[in-house]
């Protein structure tokens, strides 16, 4: 499992202050950089000049050309006992990369380097590489700051079909826990796609796979209370973002809470109606709003039973338990970034 593993001893913790002022006199800090990524392969060399232009000395560098090895590579990462990770990639190298630092005494900076970045939108980074880059100078006026951040726990208590005696069936989470078609756009969407023209890609795969989509039903159980829908995609939302795009203008990867939504029902142009209105609305709505169901625990179970897409990743099968963990990461943000 990624993050803190099991029958870890308790590490003492520093002060989020204390970090942020052993990271800003030099501290030691590791850059993992995913040159498969969107945008690693062609801006890696701008990124070392970038960073090096910035003061910010790295211990060791850590180009990724396989992400399949990314779980053995953090392992030399934590073992070099760093105060900062610097991580440039996309969502499912974030991703790794907070299962492994989650509840640790270590700060992981972020370069956006991927297609959709939506844990990056959602700590408020600037998604240009210059401006993420001066973020992570911390203890310079224009830098950055420590701030701590919740992350979400999954377990999948369904059949694993196949997956394995060993195979992990808990995970940390930054982002979002999805179910429905968005579990198929992440097994078909291309990578050139991606590369080619970004962020459409997804809303093209999608678009491809829906006519044949089957619907199902999906009951959610928070505090004893079960509520049953019936739709072709449901969320479960950590960070703010989704596909690039605002969940809702008062969701935060900080609020200790974790939302809930479908997007339409069982008729499929209701799925395309919801997410263009996602896409149009999501920066005016409020978690208040009866689209939304709020919670730091929730069970769920569909039928049929299916796979569970883990930030960007496939990862077990319904039924699942999911819950927050507060204030689990140490992440470096804005200064404008509102630290709860």
């Amino acid at each position: 499992m990624g993050g803190r593993p099991v029958g870890m001893r308790s590490v003492e913790m520093r002060s989020k202050a204390e970090l942020e002022s052993a990271i800003a006199d030099g501290g030691r800090a590791v850059l993992v950089i995913n040159s498969r990524s969107r945008r690693g392969r062609r801006l890696f060399g701008t990124a070392r000049r970038l960073l090096r232009e910035s003061g910010l000395e790295f211990l060791h560098v850590f180009p990724v050309t396989d992400p399949t090895r990314l779980r053995e590579l953090f392992a030399d990462v934590l073992a070099l006992e760093p105060d900062l990770v610097v991580v440039g990639g996309g969502d499912g190298t974030v991703a790794e990369a907070v299962g492994h630092l989650a509840h640790r005494d270590i700060a992981l900076g972020v370069l956006p380097l991927g297609t959709t970045n939506n844990f990056a939108r959602s700590l408020e980074l600037p998604l240009d590489l210059a401006g993420a880059v001066r973020t992570l100078a911390v203890g310079r006026p224009d830098g950055g700051k420590v701030a701590d951040v919740d992350v979400g726990w999954f377990e999948s208590t369904g059949d694993p079909q196949g997956e394995g005696p060993g195979a992990d069936r808990e995970h940390i989470f930054a982002n979002m826990v999805s179910l429905g078609l968005s579990v198929q756009v992440a097994e078909h969407v291309p990578h050139a796609l991606k590369r080619f023209v970004g962020r459409p890609a997804y809303a093209l795969t999608a678009a491809g796979l829906l006519p044949r989509h089957e619907a199902f039903t999906a009951r959610i159980t928070i505090d004893g209370k079960t509520y049953e829908v019936a739709t072709h995609q449901l969320n479960i939302a950590n960070g703010a973002h989704h596909s690039g795009q605002r969940i809702a203008r008062d969701a935060s990867p900080d609020d200790r809470l974790l939302a809930v939504y479908r997007l339409g029902d069982e008729r499929r142009l209701r799925l395309a109606s919801a997410t263009a209105r996602h896409v149009l609305t999501g920066q005016w709505r409020s978690l208040a709003e009866d689209a939304f169901l709020t919670t730091a625990q929730v069970e769920i179970e569909t039928d049929p039973p299916m796979q569970v897409d883990v930030d960007g990743e496939i990862r077990g099968r319904t039924p699942v338990s999911i819950r927050l963990r507060g204030n689990a990461l140490r992440v470096i943000v804005p200064r404008t970034f509102a630290d709860t």
